[in-house]
């Protein structure tokens, strides 16, 4: 509200920030722990979850899915909000829906309010970028570089320790309920903490949100994923399939067609096109397929009793997240270990290799899945592939984008990657439902074959990914 007071406002608050932000980057730490916490201390419970509520095996990845199209959606809303009326404003609006999100998730007596929890959770990828613009404005460049690698650290340590202290909490208790009520404390307490010492972002710019364009984008996504869920059996030439899914292609055009013309969109569509990045954006999309769309059919793949489906492990809540904990590891080093590696051959080729050591981890998957053990051996390396990746993926998309336009081309692979996800969810959910006869037909269960489809699916992707790696025009500007 004082526009015309910042020239004089300047001096004081140097004494103040410092403290301040200091314990912003705090709060914000608590922030994305409990962010990681959320989002991967879920998948161990998915089986009980679909068996407390009557769930099928195939309409489970839509837990999943749905939370990721909100996703797709609120990343780049939220981001264009914070810019406008405040990031600490929209941080306090995200954790608050998430928390209501994570308590209807846990108090959920069926399958449709659990996929509005779900919904409301959606929020919880903007957390990151809009942590990262409050420090970003409030911080050096120095001490802003060290306070986001704090940040993705505690994400990461959130996700790790997610599945392993929610499979032990299961455990003790022995009801769904009171271990999902668990995350749904340590969701609602963040609310009340955002409130505590975390100052406003002082920057904002000008004009309005493109609200054109988050109408028809969530729109899309909706019928394209209802078209694709509904495909169960094989029946994709129906015209409950066909109809949504060429509504949703027909919305995709008439989006593209606004965000061109907007002055500005809610996506940079331009730089899909670009000739440098499109294929690294490709290969963002693919990841986002592969890393998100697995979740789901893996732990129902570990639930599932051998002596009434013919594969699988019997696992619990707790076992699943043990057997999942070497993935969590293994992405944590190659993570942390990207910038060694990339040190010594690049980032391109690094990505190359991390999405090829994906492919043959789920090609490990669907010829040798008879033993917890080979299963365990799979989730280390798809970990380790996965967590290169991550490490690799955003630096080679910037290098390859004009100096001017990185903080976009960062907000693009995320919104990317997690459109990718939301779009895994109706595949595989697909896939699993075509393959329901063999020992589970009586059953209504996906087959084996319907698991070892969805990791060829993943292989597949992980090696286009490879393919889109290696023929994107190789950025001309000189290195360094």
């Amino acid at each position: 509200m004082t526009a015309t007071a910042p020239g004089r406002a300047a001096a004081p608050p140097p004494a103040a920030p410092p403290r301040s932000v200091t314990a912003v980057v705090g709060l914000l730490i608590f922030f994305e722990v409990m962010s990681g916490f959320l989002q991967v201390g879920i998948a161990p419970l998915l089986p009980d979850l679909a068996e407390h509520l009557d769930i099928g095996s195939a309409d489970l990845n839509w837990v999943v899915s749905v939370q990721l199209l909100a996703a797709a959606v609120c990343v780049p809303l939220f981001g264009r909000l914070g810019d406008l009326y405040g990031h600490r404003r929209m941080l306090r609006i995200a954790l608050a829906l998430i928390a209501v999100g994570t308590v209807v998730v846990a108090l959920a007596p069926g399958y449709e309010v659990l996929l509005l929890g779900r919904v409301l959770q959606g929020p919880i990828a903007a957390l990151l970028p809009l942590e990262i613009a409050l420090v970003r404005d409030r911080l050096p460049v120095a001490d802003a570089r060290r306070a986001i690698a704090r940040l993705v650290g505690a994400l990461t340590l959130g996700a790790m320790a997610g599945g392993v202290v929610m499979g032990l909490v299961d455990s003790a208790f022995d009801d769904l309920r009171l271990t999902l009520l668990v995350p749904a404390a340590l969701a609602v307490i963040c609310v009340p903490i955002s409130f505590v010492a975390v100052p406003e972002s002082e920057g904002r710019t000008g004009g309005r949100v493109d609200w054109a364009g988050v109408a028809l984008l969530s729109a899309a996504m909706v019928a394209l994923l209802g078209g694709v869920g509904g495909a169960k059996g094989g029946s994709w030439l129906t015209a409950g399939v066909l109809g949504p899914i060429l509504l949703g292609a027909v919305l995709l055009v008439v989006w593209v067609v606004v965000e061109l013309r907007s002055a500005e969109p809610l996506v940079d569509v331009r730089a899909l096109a670009d000739r440098r990045t499109a294929p690294f954006y490709a290969a963002a999309f693919l990841f986002g397929v592969f890393f998100f769309g697995s979740q789901a059919p893996n732990s129902t793949f570990y639930a599932a009793d051998p002596d009434v489906t013919g594969y699988g492990f019997g696992l619990g809540a707790l076992a699943i997240s043990l057997v999942l904990l070497p993935a969590s590891v293994g992405s944590v080093i190659g993570s942390l270990g990207t910038a060694a590696l990339a040190r010594r051959i690049g980032y391109r080729p690094t990505l190359m290799g991390a999405f090829g050591l994906v492919a043959l981890s789920f090609l490990q998957f669907a010829l040798l899945h008879g033993s917890v053990g080979q299963m365990a051996v799979g989730s280390a390396f798809l970990g380790l592939g996965i967590g290169l990746a991550l490490g690799a993926m955003p630096t080679v998309i910037v290098e390859a984008t004009e100096p001017a336009r990185t903080g976009i081309a960062a907000a693009l692979y995320n919104n990317v990657k997690t459109l990718g996800g939301a779009v895994a969810g109706g595949v595989f959910a697909s896939v699993l439902g075509a393959f329901t006869g063999g020992a589970t037909g009586s059953t209504g269960e996906p087959s084996e074959g319907g698991y070892v489809a969805v990791w060829l699916v993943g292989a597949v992707c992980a090696g286009v990914a490879v393919v889109m790696t290696a023929v994107a025009r190789r950025d001309e500007r000189p290195a360094g």
